[in-house]
């Protein structure tokens, strides 16, 4: 496939038209953040065209401060008025030391791959009719339609998430990706690796991983990657995990490379495509994103759902077997502070209490052979079994939910609870941490999931009367 020891590939031609002339003096329209359903319309139209929506993991609804402007948990991608989207146009040859001169041009895009200190490959896009463009990084300059930041696994105690801060040294790039949307039906979604800066360049530099093509054209990969892993059935009908891999800059597919940022790409798949389907993961280092279309969405609790289930679950009026007292999940908006008639669960055997202090009986007594549980963990008064005690959320965030069913199931240790069929999918799902391992975690706070199947079933006891 890659011919780069050929004379081809060490003496290109000074530049290559990759399309039909076109007229470069109409610039294409600025990228800017289009987040609002009415910013897509066209006069006449009756309902905005919506894509699809990404959703990070790990934030169960909100950011811990509240989604603000382009940051935010979720973001649902419209039509825009005018296409912004672009395409490879012409391809120069130039010597490094002109590429400045060459990329003067700020109303051009262009992506710019550095071979060695004397020579470079600059390749021009041109405006494209057909697509809408949409960027999503760290950076909080206007080109960046979804600004994102490194998502912390939660600890459990807390119904939200990440703390939707940036960290003080992130992984994820300040121009991470960006997703090209067909403005016609079938609306077809696209993810590339790297987005234009405010200059409109792309720089692939001297140690990033890149390559000349069989075709004669330039492909590269991020420092850190874009990986994606499509589902392998329907997301909503029968999930089941597929498998990791990385997207790179012209959106070709590849297997994953030995560590996150080696220098030497995987194997190209050929028979696997950067299209974008409902239930596509997006790891961007640091935060993982996932994409629903419209279809799928409607296959999932809105947040009125939500509310009605979780007043379904409060008029059963569940009891703690032990204090007989009544309990009630708190509202949703109620995400850091444990309410005092709050269920609790010991997530090893899924009885579920009202809070109480005791259980560390045989762990506090210095005699009879040491200490029975760990820090944190408690005997069950029902079964005695021994393990975490931690109080139940109702999972918010109606997009990661894989069916409309009861919550009925929580992840385990952190008491996250949604249905049997969401529990049951996303304790599959193998998710990208550090540099090359992967584990399964609640998508509503992150935290990673423990036991021997990482949910239980929760034991609910009802009213004596």
């Amino acid at each position: 496939m890659v011919l780069e020891g050929s004379s081809e590939a060490l003496c290109p031609p000074p530049s290559l038209e990759l399309r039909s002339p076109c007229n470069k003096s109409q610039a294409p329209p600025p990228l800017g953040s289009i987040t609002h359903p009415h910013q897509g319309l066209y006069p006449g139209d009756k309902e905005p065209v919506k894509y699809g929506e990404l959703i990070v993991l790990g934030y169960n609804g909100s950011l811990a401060n509240g989604d603000k402007g382009r940051r935010r948990s979720r973001l649902a991608l419209y039509k825009r008025p005018k296409a912004n989207g672009v395409k490879p146009d012409v391809i120069h040859n130039i010597s490094t030391p002109l590429v400045s001169k060459a990329l003067s041009n700020k109303s051009q895009h262009s992506i710019s791959y550095t071979l060695s200190r004397s020579h470079s490959v600059i390749v021009e896009y041109t405006h494209d009719s057909s697509m809408d463009m949409f960027q999503i990084g760290r950076s909080t300059e206007n080109m960046i339609d979804f600004v994102v930041t490194d998502t912390s696994g939660s600890s459990g105690q807390g119904g939200g998430g990440g703390e939707g801060g940036q960290s003080a040294q992130s992984t994820i790039s300040r121009y991470a990706c960006r997703i090209l949307c067909e403005r016609s039906p079938p609306y077809n979604t696209r993810i590339y690796a790297a987005g234009f800066d405010s200059s409109k360049n792309i720089f692939l530099g001297e140690r990033a991983a890149k390559w000349r093509t069989s075709d004669g054209l330039m492909d590269g990969l991020t420092t850190n990657g874009v990986l994606v892993m499509h589902p392998a059935g329907e997301f909503v009908g029968e999930p089941a995990p597929g498998v990791w891999r990385e997207i790179s800059v012209c959106g070709n597919v590849y297997a994953l490379r030995e560590t996150r940022s080696a220098q030497q790409r995987g194997k190209l798949v050929e028979n696997e495509s950067n299209a974008l389907q409902d239930g596509s993961l997006i790891d961007l280092c640091g935060a993982t994103l996932l994409w629903r279309t419209p279809g799928g969405l409607r296959r999932t609790p809105t947040l009125k759902q939500l509310e009605s289930l979780r007043q379904e679950l409060n008029a059963a009026r569940p009891q703690c077997p032990v204090g007989f007292n009544t309990l009630a999940f708190p509202a949703l908006a109620q995400r850091q502070t444990v309410d005092k008639k709050q269920p609790w669960v010991y997530v090893n055997c899924g009885h579920v209490h009202g809070y109480h202090n005791w259980g560390f009986r045989r762990e506090r007594g210095a005699a009879g052979g040491g200490s029975l549980a760990t820090m944190g963990e408690r005997e069950c008064p029902m079964c005695r079994r021994v393990g975490p005690y931690v109080p139940l959320w109702l999972g918010c965030e109606g997009g990661l939910y894989l069916d409309e069913a009861p919550p009925t199931h929580a992840f385990c240790p952190c008491g996250h609870v949604c249905s049997e069929k969401t529990v049951r999918g996303w304790s599959q799902v193998p998710l990208p941490h550090g540099t090359h391992a992967f584990h399964a975690a609640c998508p509503f706070c992150g935290t990673w999931l423990t036991g021997e199947q990482g949910y239980i079933k929760l034991i609910f006891q009802g009213p004596l009367d």
